[in-house]
Parts: C-alpha cells; sequence; structure tokens
C-alpha cells in the first residue's frame, strides 16, 4: 500500500468500532489508578507497613492490565498485516499472553543498545572523567574551607572538556542506537503479530531485513508522518484546552484513539512483505 492510503486506513480504523475503543479506555484508566494507588500506598507505607502489601498488589494489577493492552495492540496490527477492516475484538486470555511476550520484546530491544552505550561509557572514558571531575570540586571545596591552596585550574578544565567530549561521544552513540531499535522493535512487533511467536519477534537481524524488505525509505516516512500526525493533532487539542479546560477530559479518548491508528498504520506497512 502506498503511505497516503495507510494514513488515510490508519485513521479511519479506530472508529469503526467504539465498544472497542471504549473498553481500552477504561483498561487505560484503570493502569492509571491502580498505579496511582500503588504509589500512594508505598508512600504511606514508611509510617503502615502493612501497606507494602496492598501497594505491591495494585501496580501487579496495573502490569497485568498493562499486558493486556499490550496484547490487544499487537491484535490491531494483525488486522493490519491481514487486511482486515474489522476492529478486533478483546480476546482476554489470548490477549494477555501476547501482551506478556510483547513485554519481553520491550526488554530486550531496549537491553541490547542499553548494553552497548554502557560499554560505550567505558570506551570513551565517561565515568572516569566524572569521577576526575567530582574529585577536582571536592578538592576545590575542601580548599576553600581550609583556607588553602585551590587545585590547578587548567588541570579542572581539561578534566571539564574531557567529560563533556566523552558525553557527547556517548549520547550521540546512545540516541542513534535508540532510534533504530526504536524502528527494529516497531518491526518485532509486527513480527510478533504476523507470526505469533516471540522466537521470530525476538530476531533482530530479520526484523532489520523486514525494514529493507519493505523499503528503509517507506518505513521511516511512515513512522515520521505518524509521529507528526499525533503530535500536530495532540497540540492544536493542547490549545483547545488552554481556552476551554473541561474539554481535557476527550483527551482519555482521543489518546487510545492515537494508538489504535499508529499501530494499524505499522500493520498495513508490514503487510507488504506478510
Amino acid at each position: 500500500m502506498e503511505i497516503m492510503e495507510i494514513i488515510k486506513d490508519a485513521f479511519v480504523f479506530p472508529s469503526k468500532n467504539i465498544k472497542v475503543l471504549l473498553i481500552y479506555v477504561v483498561l487505560a484508566l484503570l493502569v492509571g489508578l491502580f498505579s496511582f494507588m500503588g504509589v500512594l500506598v508505598y508512600a504511606f507505607g514508611t509510617v503502615v507497613p502493612e501497606c507494602f502489601l496492598w501497594g505491591g498488589l495494585a501496580i501487579v494489577l496495573a502490569m497485568v492490565i498493562g499486558w493486556l493492552m499490550s496484547g490487544y495492540l499487537i491484535s490491531v496490527i494483525k488486522s493490519g498485516i491481514d487486511l482486515d477492516d474489522n476492529v478486533p475484538e478483546f480476546v482476554w486470555w489470548d490477549n494477555f499472553i501476547t501482551g506478556f511476550d510483547n513485554f519481553i520484546v520491550s526488554i530486550v530491544y531496549f537491553a541490547i543498545p542499553a548494553f552497548i552505550v554502557i560499554v560505550m561509557g567505558f570506551v570513551t572514558n565517561v565515568y572516569g572523567n566524572i569521577m576526575t571531575v567530582a574529585n577536582g570540586i571536592a578538592a576545590e571545596a575542601q580548599g576553600a574551607y581550609l583556607g588553602t591552596s585551590a587545585i590547578a585550574y587548567d588541570a579542572m578544565s581539561q578534566a571539564m572538556v574531557n567529560l563533556v567530549m566523552s558525553l557527547a561521544a556517548t549520547l550521540t552513540v546512545a540516541f542513534v542506537l535508540f532510534v533504530i531499535f526504536a524502528f527494529l522493535q516497531t518491526m518485532a512487533e509486527a513480527r510478533l503479530a504476523n507470526t505469533g511467536s516471540l522466537g521470530e519477534a525476538l530476531n533482530v537481524f530479520e526484523a532489520a531485513k523486514d525494514i529493507k524488505r519493505i523499503g528503509i525509505g517507506k518505513v521511516i516516512a511512515l513512522i515520521l508522518l505518524v509521529i507528526i500526525i499525533t503530535c500536530v493533532i495532540n497540540m492544536i487539542l493542547s490549545a483547545i484546552y488552554s481556552y476551554v479546560p473541561f474539554l481535557s477530559i476527550i483527551s482519555i479518548v482521543v489518546s487510545p484513539y492515537l494508538v489504535f491508528f499508529a499501530q494499524r498504520a505499522v500493520g498495513l506497512l508490514y503487510s507488504d512483505i506478510a
């Protein structure tokens, strides 16, 4: 499908079954409620130790519902891959299992670039430079307190330069890696939707090949266009909310609608090679 065809189809898609969209909205509200309760209860846990149990239970419930929602979104991708115009219904247990699989996918596709960035930090000596600057600042503060001579400013300046350069190199690599793996994770979710296999979703090399099969330019263009459309809609609504605050309540429906839109677009994109 052409990019604009995908956008048009995906944008209309969530409106085809308002009941399912509202169920998703309720689940999202429950996740927010249980998460808030968990944090609130833990805040009082220092006074009432029994609160830790209830706070933990609330957070677990939020995670379970979150996995269920995540699994349902995979089914939305699947509908796009199959070119099915019907909004899928919730299949609670299947959605939960798929959501848990997707949770594992998210961890793996975050852990890989995170590990590389940590290694990069050692290569560029970020940690050593931080310690050098911290020790220099501590020595300078101690010297000022005791009235002794301060540290050599040339050495301190060089340490700061080294820290800035190592941080810049590491953060640049981090940004590039996390962007790349965000695209790969999108393909991994499509692979999970298409095959139902966690192993296939975790195959990073095949996910990369999928991007090449679809077309790197097409993948980047579609995802960026989806992000731009989502941001523009949210900016317009934010401007409206600033004038009419009570209308902000519609965001509890608009946000899930845009999530459905994005997932459907991914599915339609992947249908080119499914």
